[in-house]
């Protein structure tokens, strides 16, 4: 099987602070790329919002982390300088760096392996909402085509 590579760029328009389910686009590109063993590699492009891999199944999941990261790095904190974009600005950078702006997970069988609860996820750390750009790229081996 001869090793391929593919990108594809997902565009997802948030309504503000929160989590936002991705594996089935995710998946979808994984699908469409052809590769059918190998790894896929999910970058946000932005400096407040992360990627995470989280449980897919009980919502609270999410929520209790979004009150976790509120009382750690809590919005209007008058230590920080940069507020260009409001109190919810420094925050979100912080938040970002605390998490991941990107993620690798393991492709087998032309989709994510990813266990049975869990799902990837886009964590906006902005109150407003925003337009988010998501690069997806997969490399592996794709059956020949030939044989």
């Amino acid at each position: 099987m001869p090793f391929e590579v593919k990108q594809y760029t997902l565009r997802l328009q948030t309504r503000g602070r929160g989590t936002y389910d991705i594996t089935r686009e995710v998946n979808l590109q994984v699908g469409n790329s052809g590769i059918q063993l190998g790894t896929a590699h999910i970058f946000t492009h932005h400096t407040s919002c992360s990627l995470m891999l989280c449980e897919n199944a009980d919502p609270s999941v999410r929520r209790d982390l979004e009150v976790f990261m509120g009382d750690l790095v809590p919005d209007g904190d008058r230590r920080f300088e940069h507020q260009d974009e409001g109190p919810d600005d420094m925050p979100a950078h912080i938040r970002t760096m605390l998490t991941n702006p990107d993620l690798t997970v393991p492709v087998s069988m032309w989709k994510c392996a990813l266990g049975t609860w869990q799902g990837i996820y886009l964590w906006e750390h902005r109150s407003s909402p925003h337009l988010r750009r998501i690069t997806v790229t997969i490399m592996g081996a794709a059956p020949n085509d030939d044989a």
